[in-house]
């Protein structure tokens, strides 16, 4: 997703350009729908038969935004001219290890189009695109009776259990907002949004597990108000400029992957201060440190009126 500023810039400013997308299978889902792009490769077991694939394609130029082995490989077999995103590995392993600040003060969408400077492509300042097939829009009227006038999106998981907050804290969070909540995530997320909705009194739909990533889509589209750690949910939200409370763990918003191009009204909540913070560029199953401060101390209360100023 934080790669279609990217895609859509090239491919409106670049005369005749005719974009690829290399990726893996997973996410075929998030960028099918792109109008910006001409063709997805998928990448599933065999690297060699994707490279041959490629071949065929008397592909141009290659703008390589991951940088790992895999995309490296590619790069070098087929011969072409290359384009690599600065990962800053540096930087990011000093602010983890030594809490030595030389990150930059930019985006990681901003540091992508940076790769792709010398094609003269400016940031048209849109932000993230999202594109939604119809098919897999979803109504309101379709959810339970009460969210049709308005609800909150609480993503309650995340891709590491130290970037999202605790059950009770979860729980604490549904009783304050005293609004409709729709609780989101996957399938491995549901045993905890039942233990959420079996411990509150607040009128609340687990939507975990229940819809496909296009259809979180449009229920976070249609919704007045959007509360998520560090996820994949948070920068959809970003990409239909929803309110957005975004609430950080054990990663920081300095690293460049904080939402992009929000409501203005949005905000971020984290834990300044804390000795032990970012304890990982991605993150952990359980807190290193045993304590998880950084989101045990997250002030529920402060969250939900913010929420309630802003739905």
């Amino acid at each position: 997703m934080l790669t279609t500023p990217l895609i859509r810039c090239l491919k409106n400013q670049v005369d005749d350009a005719r974009i690829h997308y290399l990726t893996k299978k997973q996410y075929v889902p998030v960028i099918a729908s792109n109008p910006h792009i001409d063709k997805i490769h998928v990448l599933e077991d065999s690297l060699g038969e994707i490279i041959s694939r490629l071949r065929k394609e008397n592909i141009d130029y290659i703008i390589d935004l991951h940088k790992n082995i895999r995309s490296s490989i590619v790069k070098i077999r087929l011969k072409r001219m290359s384009f690599s995103f600065n990962k800053i590995n540096l930087q990011k392993w000093l602010i983890v290890n030594f809490r030595i600040n030389r990150l930059p003060d930019a985006h990681i969408v901003d540091r992508y189009l940076e790769t792709v400077r010398l094609f003269d492509v400016r940031n048209d300042e849109l932000g993230i695109d999202y594109f939604i097939p119809p098919e897999e829009e979803v109504k309101t009227t379709s959810l339970p009776e009460g969210f049709s006038d308005g609800y909150v999106a609480l993503v309650v998981g995340a891709g590491h259990a130290t970037k999202q907050l605790p059950l009770e804290k979860l729980q604490e969070l549904c009783d304050l907002l005293d609004r409709p909540v729709l609780l989101l995530g996957g399938p491995e997320d549901r045993p905890l949004a039942e233990s959420i909705k079996s411990n509150t009194s607040s009128v609340i739909y687990n939507a975990c597990g229940e819809y496909t990533i296009n259809q979180s889509a449009s229920l976070i589209r249609q919704s007045r108000l959007v509360i998520s750690p560090d996820t994949g949910l948070m920068h959809i939200a970003a990409a239909f400029k929803k309110k957005i409370i975004s609430v950080w763990g054990n990663t920081i918003p300095q690293l460049g992957m904080y939402p992009y191009r929000p409501d203005p009204q949005s905000t971020i909540f984290e834990i300044q201060g804390l000795r032990c913070r970012p304890c990982s560029k991605i993150g952990y199953s359980k807190c290193p440190k045993k304590h998880f401060r950084c989101m045990n101390e997250q002030n529920m209360k402060e969250i939900a009126q913010k929420a309630k100023a802003i739905f």
